[in-house]
């Protein structure tokens, strides 16, 4: 099971990292602790889409997302995380692979300000629960605070 405290610590530990070593980190150690986490990516806001930029699974044709479409970019217009027991009863869903049966994102916030998202796919029906998503959130804080500054430093 995830240990979000532990990955955070080492995100913040690390803040002086560039963008790219933060991010690869990131989802290296939540790969690594999840065991139904079968492909991890972070997703950075830019205008109105999310550009894919580190990630960890089966390649994908999803690297721009609109804001609104499929499950990430639905997940930035309601400004909430959304875990998907079952992405086969999504209408919008945008598959990363055939292989997924479920998706769970969480929202990387600096303060008010959405920066983008953790992105997990799982090739197991219903693999999220709630201890997920709380160790997810606290991973998505540390990302909130160590890419704020960098991602203002970038505009």
């Amino acid at each position: 099971m995830i240990d979000g405290a532990t990955i955070s610590q080492e995100l913040r530990a690390g803040a002086d990292r560039t963008l790219d070593e933060v991010l690869r980190l990131a989802v290296r150690q939540i790969h690594a602790d999840g065991e139904k986490y079968d492909w991890v990516g972070i997703y950075l806001l830019k205008g109105d889409h999310l550009v894919l930029h580190n990630y960890i699974g089966e390649p994908t044709d999803l690297a721009r997302i609109p804001v609104g479409s499929g499950v990430c970019g639905t997940a930035i217009a309601e400004d909430r995380d959304i875990n998907v027991p079952d992405v086969q009863a999504i209408d919008n869903y945008l598959a990363c692979s055939i292989e997924t049966q479920s998706e769970i994102v969480v929202l990387i916030k600096d303060g008010e300000r959405t920066l983008g998202q953790i992105d997990i796919d799982s090739d197991t029906r219903a693999a999220f629960d709630d201890r997920d998503l709380a160790e997810l959130r606290k991973v998505a804080a540390a990302l909130g605070e160590v890419l704020g500054p960098k991602l203002r430093h970038h505009e």
